[in-house]
């Protein structure tokens, strides 16, 4: 495994955890995320043009994922989503990795975002993606769904994953751009095996998921989860955030999670595709304004 760097600026150790859970600092307040990945380490000179994106970078380049993530946190970002959206034991496996080395690799992915967490003083929560199938397929499904897999079938395919990044110990599942329900159902049950917090965040368009299901099917899902510690979306319109925040927070009651939105109630608010650390650093200066950033203050 990666051996702990040296030259930490802060006083918290590289793999310190968080001094309470996300659900404790989303009930207290706005929680900044992180922006795109992708367009850090592409700023970074990486060239992404591989079926496993950043993730690849897990095995080629993974002091360049850290880098990325520590540009973030020191914009302000207050939690980290791991460099797994795209990564999957078959992804790995046509690269040649055996079993476990690809359970290495998804574990490398929380150990890096939270070696860049130890770059700043104050708490910074890990989430590990979980990105849907269609992500994985990398033809643009994951904003389509209905890819003909039964919720058994899905499940089956998202747990070996889930499993290595859990034993991991993230802080939080991020089961992000989900484009149906049937998935969501899948990830959240699988989930529900692993004990650990989760968000789910859906894709959508027309008022409705990517594959045309009703917002309020789609968040009924994780209103009675007592894991899902938010619910929202990301990777979709802006015009259409407003509204499916607003649904999101009646069906479920639940912290709501908006990328680059915070109107509506948003508490979980941050960028995404596009999005770098001047954004990341602009939001942080709105939303924390006279924010304390001691040792355990979020």
């Amino acid at each position: 495994m990666l051996s702990a760097r040296d030259d930490h600026e802060s006083g918290r150790p590289p793999g310190a955890a968080p001094s309470r859970p996300l659900a404790e600092a989303l009930a207290a307040g706005t929680v900044l995320l992180d922006g795109g990945l992708s367009n850090q380490l592409e700023a970074q000179g990486c060239d992404l043009s591989d079926a496993l994106w950043s993730a690849r970078l897990l095995a080629d380049g993974p002091a360049q994922i850290e880098a990325a993530h520590t540009a973030y946190v020191r914009a302000g970002a207050q939690v980290l989503i791991t460099a797994s959206y795209q990564a999957s034991f078959e992804g790995f496996g046509r690269r040649g990795f055996g079993r476990a080395e690809a359970a290495g690799l998804f574990a490398r992915s929380v150990e890096l975002a939270r070696r860049a967490a130890g770059a700043v003083d104050r708490d910074v929560w890990v989430a590990a993606s979980v990105g849907p199938y269609g992500a994985v397929t990398a033809d643009g499904a994951e904003y389509r769904g209905r890819y003909g897999l039964s919720v058994s079938e899905l499940a089956r395919f998202h747990r070996p994953r889930i499993e290595a990044l859990a034993a991991a110990g993230p802080d939080v599942l991020a089961l992000e751009t989900v484009p149906d329900t049937d998935e969501a159902e899948a990830l959240l049950g699988v989930a529900r095996e692993c004990g650990l917090p989760v968000w789910l965040s859906y894709t959508v368009a027309g008022g409705r998921t990517g594959a045309g299901q009703r917002l309020e099917e789609a968040f009924a899902l994780a209103a009675g989860d007592a894991h899902v510690v938010a619910a929202g979306v990301n990777c979709c319109d802006p015009a259409e955030v407003a509204e499916a925040v607003r649904t999101a927070a009646a069906v479920t009651g639940k912290p709501v999670v908006a990328r680059t939105w915070r109107g509506a109630g948003a508490r979980l608010v941050g960028g995404c595709c596009r999005v770098g650390p001047a954004t990341v650093a602009a939001l942080a200066a709105q939303l924390g304004e006279g924010r304390d950033d001691r040792p355990g203050r979020a």
